[in-house]
């Protein structure tokens, strides 16, 4: 049995469910919403690239890097996004928390808020991870505020670290919460979840 293995995570608002290829046609959907794959700075797959990206990151769950899920807003009923444990690494229980893009109209909500936390709560209370990272180009201003927002602080910054997809240098910046850490982060999401209700 692996340290890590795919899961369904539910809560109030989001629920989150083994990425699978049945839920091409809603992120089609959620990524058209926003056209978030016009981004330059993160790479989020167009509509004609769904069901490669998906394949993708199957395959690297059959190599025990990745755990994508798919994730569903209760209310709406529908997949809007997509999110992943990321660069698993069973020996230390450390992983990353990452590949995330949510629909336009679902952005800034309580979905995200709840969907880390429920991530957090699993990887911290019944993975027993040491550390938890958050990465994103320093170039994506939005990705940076809400990490700091969830109690994430900041590592550091790995400088010519790899490229964007329209080929310039990107420098990454990596976060992390560490288990010491958690049972604040904890009750901090907590209380905003609580006032996003």
């Amino acid at each position: 049995m692996a340290w890590a293995e795919p899961i369904t995570l539910k809560g109030q608002h989001v629920t989150l469910v083994p990425l699978q290829m049945e839920h091409q046609e809603d992120l089609v959907k959620a990524v058209c919403d926003g056209n978030l794959f016009e981004l330059w700075y993160t790479p989020i797959p167009g509509p004609d690239k769904m069901q490669l990206e998906i394949e993708r990151r199957l395959k690297l769950l059959e190599q025990g890097a990745m755990i994508s899920f798919a994730v569903i807003s209760n209310e709406l009923g529908r997949v809007v996004g997509l999110t992943s444990y990321m660069q698993i690494d069973s020996l230390n229980h450390r992983l990353e928390i990452g590949s995330t893009w949510y629909a336009k109209s679902v952005q800034r909500s309580a979905l995200n808020t709840e969907c880390k936390y429920l991530l957090l709560q699993h990887a911290f209370e019944t993975l027993k991870c040491i550390a938890v990272e958050f990465r994103t180009s320093i170039f994506n201003q939005q990705s940076r505020v809400a990490i700091e927002r969830l109690g994430a602080k900041q590592d550091g910054i790995l400088r010519n670290h790899a490229r964007h997809k329209n080929g310039t240098i990107r420098d990454t910046v990596v976060y992390s919460i560490i288990f010491s850490e958690w049972p604040v982060v904890k009750s901090h999401l907590r209380f905003q979840l609580d006032r996003q209700r």
